[in-house]
């Protein structure tokens, strides 16, 4: 096991051991025990009671958070003609079809956001294995795949993102940066952690949120009491 670093030693210290924090006293405690020189992000971690093997217990969605994630989100906008100014208009930072078709044929995904419409979807398929494993391919559920272009590109950059449990029962998500005040950290983990709980699949049985943990990039996880969020 690698040693613990001085910042490190010093981070842990903190985190009382076997303590459940509240939302609102981990999301101070966290802009405490984050080190790093550049503005980490804040990550929450929630494990759930479901069974991500069966359809009818996976976990999906989308959440728009009050505050945004604190992070320039790069959107790809792939379009017919007709639609191109409406999504430069909406702040997409790439617009085009197929010559970035052919770009992410030969390799390149340096977006974050891929958003398109039903019409050419059709031609994205084929692209599923090197969209697929990054998260970039499109979805009608997530709203990535829609008519209104403009509409889907302004709410990803204001900050609407899309989750999925892991194989684990995990969602991961990132909620914003430790430079923001520790209330907005707060707004954004409650924004999400009510969206799950409403997202509950009637088949899940027993306790349906086991765990919460509340990271920045570098810094130990903080647990929360999942009764009190």
């Amino acid at each position: 096991m690698a040693k613990l670093t001085k910042k490190q030693k010093e981070a842990a210290s903190k985190i009382e051991k076997n303590k459940l924090y509240s939302l609102k006293d981990a999301s101070a405690l966290l802009k405490q025990v984050s080190y790093a020189k550049f503005d980490e992000s804040v990550d929450i971690a929630v494990r759930l009671g479901v069974d991500p093997r069966k359809a009818n217990q996976m976990v999906r969605g989308v959440v728009t958070l009050p505050h945004g994630t604190g992070k320039d989100v790069r959107v790809l906008a792939l379009v017919t003609p007709d639609k191109e100014a409406e999504a430069k208009a909406a702040g997409a930072d790439y617009v085009g079809l197929d010559e970035f078709l052919q770009k992410i044929k030969d390799g390149w995904t340096d977006v974050d956001v891929i958003i398109t419409m039903p019409a050419v979807m059709g031609k994205l398929g084929p692209l599923g294995r090197i969209l697929g494993p990054r998260g970039l391919m499109p979805n009608p559920k997530t709203g990535t795949v829609t008519m209104e272009v403009g509409k889907a590109v302004q709410e990803v950059k204001a900050g609407k993102i899309d989750f999925k449990v892991d194989k684990t029962g995990i969602v991961h998500a990132g909620i914003g940066k430790v430079s923001f005040d520790a209330d907005k950290i707060v707004d954004n983990a409650h924004e999400i952690i009510q969206t799950l709980i409403k997202l509950k699949p009637t088949a899940a049985k027993g306790t349906y949120i086991k765990s919460i943990h509340l990271s920045s990039t570098m810094s130990p996880a903080i647990a929360l009491d999942p009764k009190a969020v």
